[in-house]
């Protein structure tokens, strides 16, 4: 791979080098971002990583030093055990991040030598992958479809250094290697990014060159990606892009303004851009079929629920009668295919209820259940189902209400018990249960007033809002309650008063962030698969958006 990867990528490799020891924290450690406390996974990453590239080890020895202090502290030492132990602690029983850092650690030569160092890295089933995707669910196979090319790269990798001692095990996992080989080609996108993410096409592409297959063609295309997506000042970004994400999110922050506030032109050019990246075939490996948006226009995406609803709530914005009905129906149709049995919406798979991202969630749940609001009446061949489906989605609800709220999916706050954002979470439910018709179902006036008295509880002190009560409050989360509590109605309730006052504090916690710029201030409030920390410049800025768009409604402020 020397061709490929050797001098070619030396200023890469040097760059980002220089990058991670200009950004390590003062204790020693490294955050997921550059604004995030250190931890056991990301320190032990790049700890491993300065030690194993030829001649990083002496140019940043005093950093390596600190970074070994720090992991002492943390884990009790830098053995392979201690360490091993440290991070598996970390994770539990979701095993999508913590066998990537240790087989990371065990090809850079820090878990021992030969057979040994993967002695701590668990064995992973990668033969399973040549079996159909539609046994995975049924079957209760502990395969994660969105995984798979990490399954099939590091499990080969474990399986080259450590073979099973089982014999027939061990044939059969011979048997297998091409044949997953071959499988792991046919789901890669065309631009070498596994879910355009660079972590999982890290691991993928090491495991193979790790493993003898540094000239396959999937490591190949996967280092071209990583190369391609370096950015000039030697990091990478965690995901390529949040495109689709981030254009419905802006589009949906607008609200009914969306409709005067935009063009004719402007509304045409959003609407025919969306519709272009709504998934027209079946996935490749999620098998999801037809009719979903993923968070990218990029070829790696991957159609989830989030990224859906918020797709059909942006077409709804835009102007329902020029929205095409056959596009909107697939959507409509493809979350409602999605609904778990237990009434909540998990992300990729339905019927994985117990794994990590494709578990039922109360935020996704609640985006899809206004998604289906927004549409129930203009298609109304669906209204059965929907009705059927919102009902079980508002029991689902009702079941997960702890406190001081509902825990999210994939958001989290870093300084909160658990890293349980519960002001996003909570405040993700309260604006579905704020839309018209909520409070005619069954508890539907005990899960609003939950919801908002929830939000209520997690205010601080200083009017803005953190992932839980004693938190530094952010510009995300202040705004995201906001929205909220806007959009909630309180005819002659006895706590009005208690909420336009937490209202009016909150409006003017965000104004004077916004009078002096600070509202553009990202913070790390969003996490990636298994917990892996980032942040988005956008974020802020469409958030206030957001909560000032329904400030202004409930407070009937004309639009300029």
């Amino acid at each position: 791979m020397a061709d490929e990867t050797g001098t070619a990528h030396t200023a890469l490799i040097q760059n980002g080098l220089r990058w991670l020891a200009a950004h390590v924290n003062a204790d020693g450690g490294w955050g997921d971002t550059t604004q995030s406390r250190s931890n056991i996974s990301t320190t032990t990453l790049c700890w491993a990583t300065l030690r194993a590239v030829p001649g990083a080890a002496e140019q940043h020895r005093s950093v390596i030093a600190s970074a070994e202090r720090w992991l002492t502290h943390a884990a009790g030492g830098i053995t392979p055990a201690l360490l091993a132990r440290a991070i598996l602690r970390r994770y539990g029983k979701d095993r999508t991040f913590s066998i990537p850092i240790l087989t990371h650690c065990a090809l850079a030569g820090c878990l021992g030598e030969g057979r040994d160092a993967w002695r701590e890295v668990l064995s992973l089933p990668f033969e399973l992958a040549v079996l159909p995707p539609s046994w995975f669910a049924t079957l209760r196979l502990p395969v994660v479809s969105y995984a798979l090319p990490a399954l099939i790269a590091m499990g080969q990798a474990r399986h080259h250094h450590r073979p099973t001692r089982n014999p027939l095990l061990r044939l059969l996992r011979n048997g297998a290697r091409q044949k997953t080989l071959r499988v792991l080609s046919q789901i890669q996108p065309v631009n070498g990014g596994f879910l355009e993410a660079t972590p999982l096409t890290a691991f993928v592409t090491m495991s193979l060159a790790g493993s003898g297959n540094a000239h396959h063609p999937v490591a190949l295309a996967g280092a071209r990606f990583l190369a391609q997506s370096a950015r000039p000042d030697g990091c990478w970004p965690i995901d390529t892009n949040l495109a689709t994400w981030l254009t419905t999110l802006s589009i949906n922050a607008l609200g009914d303004a969306a409709g005067h506030s935009l063009a004719t032109q402007e509304r045409a050019a959003l609407r025919d851009w969306l519709l272009g990246q709504q998934h027209r075939v079946i996935h490749a490996y999620t098998q999801a079929p037809p009719g979903g948006w993923a968070w990218t226009n990029l070829p790696g995406g991957v159609p989830d629920a989030d990224d859906t609803a918020s797709a059909l709530l942006a077409l709804h914005q835009l102007g329902v009668q020029d929205a095409p009905r056959d596009a909107v129906r697939e959507g409509v149709v493809w979350l409602l295919n999605l609904q778990n049995s237990d009434g909540g919406i998990p992300t990729f798979c339905r019927g994985w209820t117990n794994l990590p991202f494709d578990r039922s969630s109360p935020d996704l749940t609640a985006h899809a259940m206004r998604a289906w609001l927004a549409w129930r009446e203009e298609l109304p061949e669906l209204q059965s189902r929907i009705n059927t489906a919102l009902s079980t989605a508002a029991r689902y609800l009702a079941a997960t209400d702890e406190t001081p709220g509902w825990q999210p999916l994939w958001f989290g706050n870093e300084s909160a018990p658990g890293e349980i954002n519960w002001t996003y979470g909570t405040s993700r439910v309260a604006l579905a249960l704020a839309q018209p018709g909520q409070l005619a179902l069954p508890g539907g006036a005990l899960r609003q007033r939950a919801a908002r008295n929830g939000l209520l509880h997690l205010q601080s002190a200083c009017g803005g809002w953190s992932g839980h009560p004693t938190g530094p409050p952010s510009i995300e989360e202040t705004a995201l309650a906001l929205e909220a509590l806007a959009a909630i109605e309180e005819p002659d309730a006895e706590d009005a008063p208690a909420v336009e006052e937490a209202i009016e504090r909150g409006a003017q916690w965000l104004m004077s962030r916004v009078e002096s710029g600070a509202f553009t201030e990202p913070a790390p409030i969003g996490f990636y698969f298994a917990k892996l920390w980032y942040y988005e410049k956008l974020y802020p800025v469409i958030y206030t958006t957001a909560a000032l768009t329904r400030l202004a409604a409930r407070w009937r402020i004309p639009s300029a």
